[in-house]
């Protein structure tokens, strides 16, 4: 089972990255192999054109993992009642999938959490993530992981509180990634990595 993560601001306290690494954690508790792309990465990447006839390096890495994943968990700060433009930036490389034959997110499950300092802008966020999940054919998760982290609610890490969430986010994702993808097909080797960074 290979599970992508993408998320994650460029603050290197980012909750948001946080959780995405709690999440993809329990997915490899439950035997999944995963691949991280963070905040860290993601600022790297030149912003998505359609028309150019090359891509980086880590565009190319990007596109490959995506294209091989069987289940992809997503985790943005919300910025203005939505993603991030970073994040968002990352997702639009999923064009480069349209002419697959899996095209773009087509039959993967798509485990979301939103990371915001109020439940007004993390409910929006999720809603954002669900519609660009679904205009993406992907198939989002039930449940989404909500994270508050404005202090007059979040006593103590908000993060680690809700470890439940998140493990229930990765639970559903590596279950339903095994009922729909029975058969993987890797394209770049005969397994993907362990992580695309350290």
């Amino acid at each position: 089972m290979y599970i992508v993560g993408i998320g994650g601001t460029v603050s290197p306290s980012s909750s948001s990255e946080r959780a995405l690494r709690k999440a993809l954690r329990a997915a490899e508790d439950l035997g999944a192999w995963t691949t991280i792309f963070t905040g860290h990465f993601l600022k790297d990447l030149p912003m998505y054109d359609p028309g150019a006839e090359d891509r980086t390096d880590q565009a190319r890495a990007l596109v490959t993992a995506l294209r091989d994943a069987e289940g992809v968990v997503i985790s943005s700060a919300a910025y203005h009642g939505g993603p991030s433009g970073l994040l968002k930036n990352a997702l639009d490389y999923a064009e480069d999938l349209a002419e697959d034959e899996r095209v773009y997110f087509s039959g993967l499950p798509i485990g979301l959490i939103s990371v915001a300092m109020g439940w007004q802008a993390a409910v929006t966020n999720l809603s954002a993530l669900r519609a660009t999940t679904h205009s993406l054919r992907g198939w989002p998760t039930p449940y989404g992981c909500i994270i508050n982290t404005d202090p007059a609610i979040a006593h103590g890490d908000p993060v680690a509180s809700q470890t439940d969430g998140l493990d229930l986010v990765a639970r559903e994702v590596v279950s339903a990634a095994g009922r729909l993808n029975p058969c993987p097909t890797y394209h770049d080797g005969p397994g993907p990595l362990k992580s695309a960074e350290p």
